[in-house]
């Protein structure tokens, strides 16, 4: 099982790498009234780890019990 685990990591790994390389060239981005010039992959990165951090917290809060009243 532990074998299986770091199979799964290391092809994740290798995935990241491949849209990571594949997405260096810079995109403009309007957020609000701010336009903000990075690579695609940074751009990437970022709306993951939003994302990743918004699912941690979503299922914090519905794994935690609820006193009733």
């Amino acid at each position: 099982m532990k074998k299986i685990k770091l199979w799964a990591a290391l092809v994740l790994v290798a995935l990241i790498l491949v849209v990571i390389f594949q997405n260096r060239e810079p995109v403009a981005t309007r957020f609000l009234f701010a336009t903000i010039i990075m690579p695609r992959a940074a751009l990437l990165s970022i709306t993951l780890l939003i994302g990743v951090a918004v699912g941690m917290l979503v299922s914090l809060s519905l794994s935690t019990p609820r006193k009733k009243k």
